[in-house]
């Protein structure tokens, strides 16, 4: 089996000691991503609009990277911290994904990583480019 570890720059899960993403056998395995930013910091605290979008376009980035794309997706979950945040969840599947949709689970959780954080999105892709 060949694995290929994933990175981004800058790559704010290093210190974690953790992958954006693995790529193996024609599939890109994308690790949880959050609201973080470029400085390792949570963006939009307290504002989940914000804190989405940042959670998506960090998803966009980490499948860019693996030569892979949000067409590409076929299965995503989505951790949130309160489903009162659902029917944003549908709208932003309309905005980052195309038909047909991904596969798809939405879990409410206690906490994520951060006290601060309202959304982690992971997702499963197939890769564009061939494995080695």
């Amino acid at each position: 089996m060949f694995l290929e570890q994933v990175t981004t720059k800058p790559d704010p899960y290093a210190p974690f000691l953790l992958s954006q993403a693995i790529k193996a056998n024609g599939f890109v395995f994308v690790s949880g991503q959050a609201a973080i930013g470029d400085d390792g910091e949570i963006v939009g605290e307290d504002d989940f609009d914000r804190q989405a979008e940042q959670a998506f376009r960090n998803l966009d980035r980490a499948l860019t990277a693996a030569g892979s794309s949000l067409s590409k997706v076929v299965k995503v979950t989505i951790f949130l911290r309160s489903m009162e945040n659902f029917g944003k969840i549908v709208e932003l599947r309309r905005k980052w994904f195309s038909a047909p949709y991904p596969a798809d689970s939405i879990i409410e959780v206690s906490s994520l990583y951060s006290p601060e954080a309202m959304i982690e999105i992971e997702a499963i892709a197939l890769a564009l480019t061939e494995d080695r």
